[in-house]
Order: structure tokens, then C-alpha cells, then sequence
């Protein structure tokens, strides 16, 4: 029982990150009706200017923290206005299909400025773990949780009480009412890619700090730990991708302890599969709304 509690707690630590993730897919798939599957890649970009500036530059955690994010969300705001903005609001599918493209325009541009492949990133340093009874918690995961959580207040505030997020939440709700009463929808649809940019930009370098080093295979983990977290979630569901990525990071410990790596994988896609037959739309999904609880 001790292991099994213990796999929960590291869990949630790993499930916040995931949690992060999803957000980003879900603001724009619940904004859009569409999906960014180069929203990991956009992630990778960010955390490999990280790294390039660690290892070139500084080793101030501020000065890489900003690269990172300045990257995602420089690298978000270019899929917007390629694969959303230039491509009509019906053809989710050419959007989609063009979000493949720029994904592997993004590992290319990464592959050539970063031939080494595997490059250190800062990390919080030789950290004491904090025992609580019979349970450890590693300082950095803390850290994780605590940021995660600050995030969604952040998130649940602007969302809630400021006019950007009634704005959106009326998007959500209706499109062509949206337009009617005077919402300038570009403009909303543009800041939530920013939003959901800098939301993976934090996700992005809690993970690379906390594994030490990125590889062009963080592009492709990132967008499928978010889109199974979110899929699990519920789709459109802000607070069914917390669920999804707390779910899923737990899932993930238990299977690493009972079983080991390779089934823990299969595990996890067995579930996924399992959700889209018995709940297509996840646990907490509904209606196409940010705001669905």
C-alpha cells in the first residue's frame, strides 16, 4: 500500500505538467473546433532556444525561462497565422493536415541549428527529498505542482473576470453571435494561441529542468502526453485536462512500478483507446466549450 500511495504522489507531480499540456490543446481545440498537433513542436522550439542560451549564453534561470517562452510562443504565433488565420474557419482537416506540415518544418529548423541532438538544460541543481512519514517527495516535483496550480488560478482569473475572457467564452459559445455583437474574432482567436503558447512555454521548461536535457523528441512526446491527457480529459474540457493530465501521470507511475516501461505505454494507449469507445467525448466533455466544468 506504501509503493501504491507513494506512485500516486509522484503521479500528480508528473500529472501537472501533463495537465499544462492538455490545457494548451484544449483552449484552442474548445476556441476553434480545430486541432494544433504542431503545439508540441512549437514547445520544443521553445525549450531548445532554452538550451541554446544556457550552453552559449547565461546560466541564469530568468534568462532561459524568457528564451524558452519567447520561443513557443514565437514559433505558436507562426502556426497560427500559416495553418489557422490564412486557411477558412470550415476546413478543420486542411488546417490540421497543415499543422503536420509546419511540425516538421519546425524538427528540421531544430535538427540543423542543433545537430548534436541531445543538449543539457538548467536544472534546479542537487535537491534533498522531502520525507513526509513513510512518503518522499522530490523538491522539483513540488516546484512543478506549485506552478501548475499557480497557472490555473492565473488561467481561471483571466478567464473569468477579465473582458478578453468573456470574449472568448462567447466565441466558444457561438461564433456567428460573436461576430454579430462587434467581437473582433481574429483578434481573440490570435491571444488565446499566445495564451496557450506561453501555458506549453511553462510546461516546456518545467519538464526539460526537471529531466536536465531536450532531444527533437520532445516535440513529439509533448503533443501526445497533451492530446491523450485531453482526449481522457474530456474534449473542450479546461478543467477535464487537469483531470486528464493528473490521470494520466498517475496511471504512468503505476504501470513504470508494477510493470515496467514498455507495458506502461501500452497501458496507457489501451486506456486511451478504451475512452474514445465508452466516453468519444472523456470524462468531463460535453458541448464545445472552454467553459464546461
Amino acid at each position: 500500500m506504501i509503493d501504491f500511495i507513494q506512485n500516486i504522489i509522484d503521479g500528480i507531480a508528473l500529472g501537472s505538467a501533463y495537465a499544462l499540456l492538455a490545457l494548451g490543446f484544449t483552449l484552442i481545440f474548445g476556441v476553434m473546433g480545430r486541432l494544433n498537433i504542431a503545439y508540441g513542436p512549437c514547445i520544443m522550439i521553445g525549450v531548445f532556444a532554452g538550451a541554446g542560451v544556457y550552453s552559449d549564453l547565461t546560466q541564469s534561470i530568468v534568462l532561459i525561462f524568457v528564451a524558452t517562452l519567447a520561443g513557443t510562443i514565437l514559433a505558436s504565433a507562426y502556426v497560427e497565422r500559416v495553418s489557422f488565420a490564412a486557411i477558412r474557419a470550415d476546413a478543420a482537416l486542411a488546417s490540421m493536415v497543415s499543422t503536420f506540415a509546419v511540425w516538421m518544418q519546425l524538427e528540421e529548423i531544430v535538427a540543423h541549428l542543433f545537430p548534436a541532438r541531445t543538449y543539457a538544460f538548467k536544472d534546479l541543481g542537487h535537491l534533498s527529498l522531502i520525507e513526509i512519514g513513510p512518503f518522499f517527495l522530490r523538491q522539483e516535483s513540488l516546484f512543478m505542482l506549485l506552478v501548475t496550480i499557480a497557472v490555473l488560478l492565473g488561467l481561471a482569473l483571466s478567464l473569468g473576470r477579465s473582458h478578453f475572457g468573456l470574449e472568448l467564452r462567447a466565441l466558444t459559445d457561438s461564433r456567428r453571435a460573436a461576430i454579430v455583437s462587434g467581437i473582433d474574432v481574429r483578434r481573440i482567436i490570435f491571444l488565446t494561441f499566445l495564451l496557450a503558447a506561453m501555458i506549453g512555454g511553462v510546461a516546456g521548461f518545467m519538464i526539460a529542468m526537471s529531466d536536465g536535457q531536450v532531444t527533437p523528441k520532445f516535440g513529439l512526446w509533448a503533443t501526445m502526453k497533451g492530446l491523450v491527457a485531453m482526449v481522457i480529459g474530456g474534449l473542450a474540457s479546461l478543467r477535464g485536462a487537469v483531470l486528464g493530465g493528473m490521470l494520466l501521470g498517475i496511471i504512468e507511475a503505476q504501470a513504470q512500478w508494477y510493470f515496467g516501461a514498455s507495458v506502461r505505454e501500452i497501458l496507457v494507449y489501451a486506456i486511451l483507446f478504451a475512452t474514445l469507445i465508452l466516453l468519444p467525448r472523456g470524462i468531463l466533455g460535453g458541448p464545445r466549450t472552454v467553459w464546461r466544468s
